[in-house]
This record gives C-alpha cells, sequence and structure tokens, in this order.
C-alpha cells in the first residue's frame, strides 16, 4: 500500500501555510487583537482548531457559503461541525425567528408555547419515542437523561464508549486502558472524580466488552451513537446494534441513542433509518436551523418509570433537582425548530442530501483507488468523512490510532486555500439542502490535485 511522500507533504504544507497567512491579512489581525480578553484568542474555545495559525473570522453565511473579513467565500462543507446542517439562515427558520421575535415578541418567557408540542409531536413520528423535553445543548440533553436514568433504574453507573461523542459529559470523556479498565480521555480537563467511579469504558463493535461491563447489574444505561462520529466515522458491525439491544434488555439497562451528529442518516437518524429500538432519544446542534437547542425523548415504557419514581420519592423534576435550565425550551428556539423541521430538513431534503454525500465518497474513493492510498472515506447518509487507514477503523481506538497531524493540517489548508471548508476537529464533510453537485464536484477536484501533490 501507497502512503504519502514526506519530503513533498513537508514542502507543500509549509507552502499552503505561507499562502493561508498571506492572502487573510484581516482575520490575523482580528485574531490579534481578540487574543488580548479571549480565552485562546477565540470565544469558545473549540473554534481555535482551525488550522493556519489563526482562524478565519467570519463575514456573512447563507446557505451552504461562508465569507471571511478578508472577502474569501468558501464552499463549507464544516456547517459549523452539524449545527448548521439545515444551511446558514435558511429562510423558512430566518421568517419564524423574525415572527416571533417582531410580531408574537419575546424570546424566553418561561411559558410554553404551541411550538413545544408540535415539534415534539414531529420528533416522535421521526424517532418513535413519545416523551419529549428540551434544552439548549446536546450536552445538557445528555446529562439531564442520565440523571433520569440513574433514578429509574436506582442504578449508578453509566457505559460509554470509548472515544464516542456526546458534548462534555463528565462521565463520557473515557477510554478503556490496555488491561480493559476505564480511564479518562487524554486532554479531559479537570474531571470532579476519577472516571471509573461513575462510567465504565467500553469498545465499538466489542460485544464482549459491553456484556463484561453490564453483567454485574449495576449500569443504569448504555449511551451511544448508532455509528461513531467524532473520531472518524465508525459504522457498527453487522448484529452490532441488535446485541447492544439485547445485551441491554437482559441486564435491565436502559439504551440512550445520541443522535446529535447521526441525524445524517435521515429524517429520523439511524434510529429510523436501522429500526432501532432505544429507551431514551438525544438531539442536538441542527434541527433548530443554527438556534441553539437540545432535546431528550423517553419511550413510554421510561417515562412510565420515571413518573412513578418521582409520585414515590422526592426527586424533583420542576426545580432544583438538576434537570432543566431557565432558557431551555424558550419560545424562539422551538419557533426555529418547528420551521426546520416542518420546512428545511424535511424527509425529501434528505434523499438529495444523501445522493450528494454518495457523490462526494466516490469522487474521494476515486483519487484513494488512483493512489492506492491506504486511506478510507466512510459515508453515514448525508456525512463523510476521510481517515488514514485501510480498511476502515471499526473501533474508536483504531481510528484515534490512524490520526495522521501532518497531513490532516495539509489536507484542510490546501482545502481553505482552494475555497472549500471542511470540519476542523477532523476531516468531516456535511451535505446540506442548499448544497449542491458543482459544490461536491469541487472538493472531488481540489482533493485530487491535493493529493497527487503529495503522491
Amino acid at each position: 500500500m501507497a502512503d504519502v511522500d514526506r519530503t513533498k507533504l513537508a514542502e507543500r504544507l509549509a507552502a499552503e501555510q505561507a499562502a493561508f497567512a498571506a492572502a487573510r491579512p484581516a482575520s490575523r489581525a482580528a485574531a490579534a487583537e481578540a487574543a488580548e480578553h479571549l480565552i485562546g484568542g477565540v470565544p469558545m474555545t473549540w473554534m481555535a482548531k482551525w488550522v493556519g495559525g489563526f482562524p478565519m473570522f467570519l463575514a456573512q453565511a447563507r446557505g451552504s457559503r461562508v465569507t471571511d473579513v478578508d472577502g474569501h467565500t468558501y464552499i463549507d462543507f464544516a456547517l459549523g461541525d452539524t449545527g448548521a446542517m439545515a444551511g446558514h439562515s435558511p429562510a423558512p427558520t430566518i421568517a419564524a425567528i423574525r415572527h416571533q421575535v417582531e410580531e408574537v415578541g419575546g424570546v424566553t418567557a418561561m411559558l410554553p408555547t404551541a411550538d413545544a408540542a408540535w415539534v415534539a409531536g414531529e420528533l416522535t413520528r421521526r424517532f418513535g419515542v413519545p416523551r419529549w423535553s428540551f434544552a439548549l445543548t446536546a450536552t445538557d440533553a445528555n446529562r439531564w437523561a442520565l440523571r433520569l436514568a440513574r433514578l429509574v433504574t436506582g442504578r449508578p453507573l453509566v457505559a460509554s464508549f470509548a472515544y464516542a461523542y456526546h458534548g462534555t459529559v463528565d462521565e463520557t470523556f473515557v477510554v478503556r486502558a490496555d488491561d480493559g479498565s476505564t480511564v479518562a480521555r487524554v486532554g479531559n480537563v479537570g474531571p470532579a472524580v476519577p472516571p471509573a467511579e461513575t462510567t465504565r469504558a467500553v469498545e465499538w463493535n466489542d460485544l464482549d466488552s459491553v456484556e463484561a461491563a453490564l453483567a454485574p447489574g449495576d449500569v443504569a444505561v448504555l449511551i451511544t451513537e448508532p455509528a461513531l462520529t467524532n473520531i472518524g466515522i465508525v459504522l457498527p458491525d453487522p448484529g452490532f446494534l441488535d446485541g447492544l439491544r439485547a445485551a441491554c434488555d437482559r441486564t435491565g439497562t436502559l439504551l440512550l441513542i445520541d443522535e446529535t451528529h447521526t441525524l445524517s442518516a435521515g429524517p429520523g437518524g439511524c434510529t429510523q433509518a436501522w429500526d432501532l429500538r432505544p429507551d431514551i432519544v438525544t438531539l442536538g446542534k441542527s434541527f433548530a436551523g443554527g438556534v441553539p437547542i437540545g432535546a431528550y425523548g423517553l419511550s413510554a415504557a421510561v417515562a412510565a418509570r420515571l413518573q412513578a419514581k418521582v409520585d414515590a420519592s422526592d426527586a424533583d423534576l420542576v426545580d432544583v433537582g438538576g434537570v432543566g435550565g431557565t432558557l431551555a425550551g424558550n419560545a424562539l428556539s422551538l419557533a426555529a425548530a418547528r420551521a426546520t423541521l416542518g420546512e428545511v430538513l424535511t424527509d425529501d431534503a434528505f434523499v438529495a442530501m444523501i445522493d450528494l454525500a454518495t457523490s462526494f465518497t466516490a469522487g474521494v474513493q476515486a483519487t484513494l483507488d488512483r493512489h492506492d492510498l491506504p486511506w478510507s472515506i466512510v459515508q453515514l447518509g448525508a456525512r463523510a468523512e476521510y481517515r488514514f487507514a485501510r480498511p476502515a477503523p471499526r473501533t474508536g481506538t483504531e481510528s484515534a490510532a490512524a490520526g495522521d497531524d501532518d497531513v490532516e493540517e495539509y489536507l484542510h489548508l490546501a482545502m481553505a486555500n482552494r475555497g472549500i471548508l471542511i470540519t476542523p476537529f477532523h476531516n468531516m464533510a456535511l451535505m446540506a439542502p442548499s448544497t449542491t453537485q458543482a459544490d461536491v464536484d469541487a472538493h472531488t477536484a481540489a482533493f485530487a490535485e491535493a493529493v497527487a501533490a503529495i503522491c
């Protein structure tokens, strides 16, 4: 299997770095000014992840295009790391926001609106679980869902897959050590307790590790994405998700499916597309068209068990019990969600988005085949990602080991210098309803050129 020419890579990386910096003096100046008062020089520390020595500063975003303060316009496949899956400022969402703010009045009033019931009903149609509540992020939705799972089951522990993504949830920043024990993921900031006190780490596509973790009967909930997404896309082996459901059923463990990123699989995420049977579903980021939102849904059985526990105890779901937040479920976010789900991220829209991702995947694969590169690309609905390993990794641990910082930086810079953005945290591209075949073709050509220069 051919690898890249490391001498050519070093030369091309230096050239792309120089070109990036020279073409963006306004962003570089803005970054220097921001560094005086912003931690990491950015308003949210993850924004410092962009390559090039400083982030591009935003001037405008519409549809699948963003323009920086230096006047460069990019085809945007990053889409806010999924938060803008509907495209930037989709017209129906903007109309709903304007109506709520200008005509109805009120962004948040601690009063429910009719939009909330509509959105909950639509999520029920898509995901099959009938009881919903809202948050502002998937992180909060997951935190609150884990609390409810511990209450319902009376059990203390959580099981989570190594290198899975569930936002900044303390219990999920775990990996498995060589001896199978649970340890903190490298880089975890200030954990309140050693992670093994709250969590058992398990390995993706390894049912034996799941069975062993659940066997003692003290795990309240297994939290999982239906495919790993933040360490490359790592798909489940045939039968693996059925095995998770069966293991949870045998041990009385609840199964939480986090569809925050895997909504790309279709209008009801992998839950609908693959006919999954979760006890709890969590969502975030994308379904309000860029307005902050999250949600968690409970099956009828779990909702009934929850109510029985509340009735029989002093658990407080309406005030200080640790579930909920003042701004959650606000009128603005739910108006935006209703418009986005009803008019933008529709069933028909996903058909076109998935077709474009299939074309994107084929374009990348053609380049990999041409150079016999030991890389792979994996598609999950409207989302695709390349990884520097062949065959595609089967576990989070394998995928983490497949990282190549120099190659990744080079490809991200080469794409940016050619007017294309991919997600800064990894090599993910996402299609929006506003993405076109011409956008995909532009990436195919730019990727082919960039790869050829280092082979």
